[in-house]
């Protein structure tokens, strides 16, 4: 069974809207960890219905080490994104990882990413699961 650490900050509305499609598309082929970078954020992303979930720093650097995948905004990468949420240390066990990472081109930061299409959240969303997440899940 595939591990999938979604991580998200703030109200966490976009690690749950991650969480429903990905419980729409597998059910309960895979395991999902909320990691929020609050404790607001991971209730939410609890509610749409993660199997587990953990807040803060240290929950998110120990639990991406046993990651298959880490799914967020392009901001879990930058250390202070999310108006600070984001640790240094968070930003480097997310970058550190041998899990595979899969980032919506969304960041509140100065940053853009040339060639990212400018596409709604849902959009990106089913991108994300059906079209990237899928055939990894499915390969033997």
């Amino acid at each position: 069974m595939k591990r999938i650490c979604v991580i998200d900050g703030q109200g966490g509305g976009i690690g749950s809207a991650v969480i429903k499609k990905l419980k729409e598309i597998f059910e309960e082929r895979i395991e999902i960890i909320a990691l929020g970078t609050n404790a607001i954020a991971t209730s939410q992303m609890l509610k749409a219905r993660a199997n587990r979930g953990a807040s803060g720093e240290n929950a998110i650097v120990q639990t991406v080490k046993t990651a298959d995948v880490i799914i967020g905004t392009i901001g879990i990468l930058m250390a202070n994104a999310m108006m600070g949420e984001v640790t240094p240390a968070m930003a480097a066990a997310v970058a550190d990882s041998p899990a595979r990472k899969i980032l919506i081109p969304l960041s509140q930061e100065p940053v853009e990413v040339v060639g990212t299409p400018r596409a709604p959240l849902p959009h990106l969303i089913e991108e994300l699961v059906c079209e990237t997440l899928k055939p990894f899940i499915n390969a033997k």
